[in-house]
């Protein structure tokens, strides 16, 4: 069987272990908070809660041995690249890591690791022009039957928090990122909207109505979702 580790247990890199286990993947979870690894132990081969950072504490969980690992860390740009070269030096081919700015973007490109994954510019480059839905933005293809996609959210969203939604129990989906308009100022003094990702949502979250959600899910589930409202 093959064995992936996943490190970095926020919304997406837990997204990302959980579909990887339904595809028989075996996975390694491992993330410094305690609380994640709880969270995620029943669904996974292995949960281990250490520092990424720590070579010897990456060793002792034979962590060289894995076919792939998936760096799953967003905004903690060091701990992101400091766990990558690791895995690099451990002698890992296969490593996908994120890159949350253009930046670190250029510094793994030097690591020569398999794979950068940028989820919004990759999002954005597969746009959903197959599906019929208004509310559909963008989605990429993850696995059999598996997407990542973008939606507007529906009106009777807005002002409702996250666990009021129950989009999970309701339709099968797991939000990743909340994609968020803001007010700032650019260059020239002059009031724009910047969007900003979320990608760490809590279930006090509160939606606006110009949010955008980036969901993975079942193509059918989040076909739904979409036509909803």
């Amino acid at each position: 069987m093959r064995q992936v580790a996943v490190l970095g247990l926020g919304s997406f890199g837990s997204t990302v272990a959980r579909t990887l286990t339904d595809q028989g993947v075996e996975v390694l979870a491992i993330d410094s908070d305690k609380e994640k690894v709880e969270d995620i132990k029943d669904y996974v081969a292995v949960a281990v809660a250490l520092d990424s950072t720590d070579e010897k504490a990456l060793r002792s969980i034979g962590i060289e041995q894995v076919d792939a690992a998936i760096v799953c860390i967003g905004q903690n740009v060091e701990s992101n690249l400091l766990t990558t070269t690791l895995l690099k030096k451990m002698g890992i081919k296969n490593i996908y890591s994120r890159s949350v700015n253009p930046l670190q973007e250029e510094i793994l490109r030097v690591l020569e690791i398999t794979k950068i994954l940028n989820l919004e510019k990759e999002m954005g480059e597969s746009v959903g022009k197959s599906l019929t839905s208004p509310n559909l933005q963008v989605c990429m293809k993850l696995s059999s039957g598996h997407i990542m996609a973008e939606i507007r959210i529906p009106k009777e969203f807005s002002g409702k928090m996250l666990k009021e939604l129950n989009l999970r129990k309701r339709y099968d989906v797991n939000v990743v990122a909340i994609k968020k308009l803001v007010a700032a100022i650019d260059e020239r003094g002059q009031r724009i909207l910047k969007e900003e990702i979320n990608d760490l949502p809590q279930a006090e979250d509160v939606l606006d109505e110009s949010d955008a959600l980036i969901l993975v899910g079942k193509q059918e589930s989040i076909n739904t979702l979409s036509k909803h409202g």
